[in-house]
């Protein structure tokens, strides 16, 4: 099962199991993160957005347009930076084992 890295706004540091093939945004919301997941996985709301360590951005599927678009939205209320991603959008695998991330702010 894959292990991930998590730092939460206030700086405090989770690591996470997280299942293969489940959506990160899932394991985010039930691992006691402040991922909120609101529109449950639909690409809608934005508040599971994340920011993915550089190292790990050439290991992840390219974002779809629904979610740049989505990026690009909520960067009128939040910061937007190159790693931005939709952790609903990242499904795990086992080449995820390690994946280290930084919860952006909420919206």
């Amino acid at each position: 099962m894959p292990q991930i890295f998590v730092t939460q706004q206030d700086g405090q540091t989770l690591t996470l199991d997280v299942a293969a093939g489940a959506r990160l945004m899932e394991a985010l919301r039930d691992g006691g993160t402040t991922v909120e997941g609101t529109c449950g996985g639909a690409c809608s709301c934005g508040s599971c957005h994340v920011y993915v360590d550089a190292q790990w951005l050439s290991k992840l599927d390219a974002a779809a347009d629904d979610e740049s678009e989505m990026i690009e939205a909520i960067g009128d209320v939040v910061e937007v930076r190159p790693s931005s991603r939709l952790a609903c959008q990242i499904h795990m695998s086992d080449a995820l084992d390690g994946l280290s991330l930084t919860i952006a702010e909420a919206i």
